[in-house]
């Protein structure tokens, strides 16, 4: 579990191709937490297009982006790997692994197309598959008699506190996400609230994620 309290990463896995002067570019992602598991992912990317001219790659894992790296796989020295890891850098991502597979068109880019090429190709992709802010969160469950429900869920619907679920039993328990730094303040208002009538318990931390807007 991390502890950062929030980062940006890549939804989900995903592909999008463009092309340019006749070479197809396909941008590959995926979520990755270990180098380990960026390389497995970079090699099953190079086995599904073991036919393409290049597969060009490029990942960054860690709290502190720790590990970095990037492989041209054959592109000029610093045309390809760099360019996109530069992407991912500026997008602030994390465990984020990138696989740009090209099928050359027989048209040459030279070196400040191919690094406009990958490049571009990168920053398209993430758009089309998408980026997400994790925060962590702390699921606070909050139990209340059923004469709280409507109140209860009315007021957490319109803050700022997410609801995940509702359990309905002998009594009623709202599993809410709230920010670690925002416990204490939210312990409060739920006290208030309820008039000090509500069982407020800390349950598991989780990371919250929330779509960010294209670049």
């Amino acid at each position: 579990m991390k502890t950062i309290p929030s980062y940006f990463t890549v939804k989900q896995r995903g592909e999008h191709e463009i092309v340019i002067q006749k070479s197809r570019f396909i941008a590959h992602f995926a979520r990755v937490e270990t180098e380990e598991e960026a390389q497995d992912f970079i090699q099953e990317i190079k086995k599904q297009h073991w036919s393409a001219t290049h597969n060009c790659s490029a990942y960054l894992i860690g709290e502190q982006d720790q590990i970095q790296k990037a492989n041209d796989d054959g592109e000029p020295s610093g045309t390809a790997g760099v360019p996109m890891l530069e992407v991912l850098k500026k997008r602030e991502l994390k465990d984020t692994v990138v696989v740009v597979t090209r099928y050359f068109g027989g048209i040459k880019l030279g070196a400040g197309g191919l690094i406009r090429a990958y490049g571009g190709a990168t920053s398209e992709g993430l758009n089309a598959v998408g980026v997400v802010e994790r925060k962590r969160t702390t699921i606070m469950h909050v139990k209340v008699d059923y004469t709280w429900l409507g109140k209860l869920e009315n007021e957490l619907r319109g803050s700022i506190y997410p609801l995940k679920e509702i359990h309905y039993a002998d009594t009623v328990t709202f599993d809410v996400y709230v920010k670690d730094a925002d416990v204490p303040a939210f312990t409060d208002w739920i006290t208030d609230m309820t008039n000090a009538q509500a069982d407020i318990l800390e349950g598991e931390k989780l990371y919250l994620e929330t779509d960010m807007p294209p670049r």
